[in-house]
């Protein structure tokens, strides 16, 4: 049975209201690398929610900046998809990742996940 659709409408925004990849929910725990003003590079974990080509949504233990550049570690039944990413948007419920920068074996994969053609 196919996953459900998450698109959710952006609000405020000068893209149309339909995302350019389609989102299935996804839920498997990952991590996160970060800068960490005067820390130094930081990991920490989150669990997604949903995922397509362009990227994802999560729920990530401790604070992200909105633009940070991260880089993402998520585990997939058949690869590690690691790969960098910018914090689109983050609260304190929700966080949202566009990847950059995937290699045509990680595409494919993510086309698999989401269902794309």
């Amino acid at each position: 049975m196919p996953a459900a659709s998450a698109e959710p409408a952006r609000v405020g925004s000068n893209r149309s209201n339909r995302r350019q990849h389609r989102r299935v929910l996804f839920s498997l725990p990952f991590t996160v690398q970060h800068l960490v003003s005067g820390l130094g590079i930081r990991s920490t974990r989150g669990i997604s929610l949903d995922i397509s080509c362009g990227g994802m949504g999560a729920i990530v233990q401790g604070s992200l900046r909105v633009g940070e550049a991260v880089v993402i570690e998520l585990p997939t039944p058949s690869m590690v998809f690691k790969t960098p990413a910018i914090v689109r948007h983050t609260s304190s419920v929700r966080s949202g990742f566009e990847f950059l920068a995937l290699q045509e074996g990680e595409r494919q994969q993510l086309s698999a996940i989401s269902g794309a053609a």
